[in-house]
């Protein structure tokens, strides 16, 4: 994959990897992490043009810095990169929204099912943990790490399994969630609705498959149902401006 119209010669780095850029410190996660949070706060519109040579110009760093940012993007399906045309902001339609929401429920209500059913067997401690910290940035109204919260949840759902399969779809499905979410959600009502982690939760906790299952397929139809895939914000331009806004 080529951006814009230069050859690409490095591949993205982990973030444990990551380099800094000599002159101004900011490695690419900083970017990454930039990004996502202006997308995530509909700040930074779907098939908005994230332009190498500007993006270099708002971070004060060189190409190959921004490449490899532009790259985790797209490893996260953030960003959508075209040959000879660029990196864009990604821009799910109602028909994937709907595919990714059908998908997850063929695969979450039967593993809530099982962990319910084997909950002697496993640690729900992390779990409960991870609860609280969804509950302190919802009192703070922090949009951006709601919705990572939120959809980390699912996956420590998932990693509660044991199945590294299971864990690497939902993994998957839960970033494009996110995306959607991010993009299409209200304002006001961000991502999964208050307390319907906590009840899936103690349904498990208490041994109650079938009111996991339900609670599971109930809280997925309302995130789904939060959404309007109509809304359509007009691709931005100045992206010093959107992404130095804290």
């Amino acid at each position: 994959m080529r951006l814009e119209s230069d050859p690409v010669s490095s591949s993205p780095q982990q973030k444990s990897g990551a380099t800094s850029d000599p002159k101004s410190g900011t490695d690419e996660n900083f970017i990454v992490e930039r990004i996502y949070k202006a997308v995530m706060e509909q700040r930074l519109a779907p098939n908005t043009k994230l332009s190498e040579a500007r993006l270099c110009e708002t971070f004060g760093v060189g190409r190959m810095r921004v490449r490899r940012a532009l790259l985790l993007l797209s490893s996260q399906g953030l960003i959508e990169l075209h040959s000879n045309r660029g990196a864009y902001v990604a821009c799910p339609d109602k028909s994937e929204a709907n595919d990714v929401f059908a998908a997850r429920l063929l695969i979450e209500p039967p593993l809530v099912r099982q962990l319910a059913q084997n909950a002697g067997n496993i640690d729900l401690t992390l779990l409960t943990q991870h609860i609280a910290l969804e509950d302190k940035a919802r009192a703070q109204k922090q949009r951006t790490e709601i919705i990572r919260l939120s959809g980390e949840f699912h996956t420590k759902l998932a990693e509660a399994t044991g199945n590294k399969f299971v864990f690497r779809m939902m993994r998957e499905l839960v970033t494009r969630t996110s995306l959607i979410v991010g993009l299409f959600g209200s304002s006001e009502k961000v991502s999964c609705p208050d307390d319907e982690h906590s009840n899936i939760l103690e349904a498990i906790r208490s041994q109650n498959p079938e009111l996991a299952e339900q609670l599971l397929i109930s809280h997925l139809t309302h995130i789904q149902a939060g959404l309007n895939m109509e809304a359509r914000q007009e691709p931005q331009d100045d992206l010093a401006a959107i992404l130095g806004a804290v």
